[in-house]
């Protein structure tokens, strides 16, 4: 006999039990550690564990921004600039990553809080951060601003326009998970290490 499963209707949920029982489901998560620079200069950097990547050719990722009044900076920069760099969290940055998702005021450079190096970029305003082996230059495509209720969200997809690439981590532009050592998101307030793998080929139909 099946044992029956727990049917929960969303729509008649808290939004943070719909929220706790996503972060708790959809694991891991990748993190973007997300740099944008405001209309005034100041440059912006922000963890995201609602990212991923949506499509090859182009090459085009995405990340979601929670509702926040005010705007989150990293929207509100985005929106005005069209521009932001994605830079994949290791396990040798994770602290200093942590630094940076306090909710600081807009005129706070959490480049100096987290002691992380931004790098000017080549082809973007926002920097992009040293200490991250794979950082990746966006051209804005859409925001999608899928509910401003609480809980809500805006998803950001952009275009990568430019690679920067640790040559130490990459042979013939695959990516060795080895040396990256990235982490991922958990529920509540834990993370992921990405050691520990198995390997599995599609079945040829």
């Amino acid at each position: 006999m099946v044992e029956e499963k727990l049917a929960i209707d969303p729509a008649s949920c808290p939004p943070q039990t719909n929220y706790k029982l996503l972060i708790g489901s959809v694991v891991p998560r990748p993190i973007a550690l997300v740099s944008t620079i405001s209309p005034e200069g100041v440059p912006n950097l922000a963890p995201f564990s609602f990212f991923n990547a949506v499509c090859g050719n182009p090459p085009v990722i995405c990340f979601a921004c929670g509702v926040r009044t005010p705007p989150k900076d990293t929207l509100a920069n985005v929106r005005a600039s069209g521009e932001f760099v994605v830079n994949i969290v290791t396990e040798a940055m994770a602290e200093r990553m942590n630094l940076t998702s306090g909710e600081y005021p807009a005129d706070v450079d959490e480049f100096e809080i987290s002691g992380l190096t931004g790098v000017p970029s080549e082809l973007v305003k926002p920097p992009y951060v040293l200490e991250s082996p794979v950082n990746m230059e966006c051209k804005l495509v859409q925001i999608v601003d899928v509910s401003t209720q609480p809980l809500g969200g805006s998803l950001v997809i952009g275009e990568v326009i430019r690679f920067h690439l640790d040559p130490e981590i990459t042979t013939n532009y695959r990516i060795d998970p080895d040396k990256l050592r990235a982490i991922g998101r958990m529920g509540g307030n834990e993370y992921t290490r990405t050691r520990s793998r198995f390997e599995m080929i599609r079945p040829l139909v």
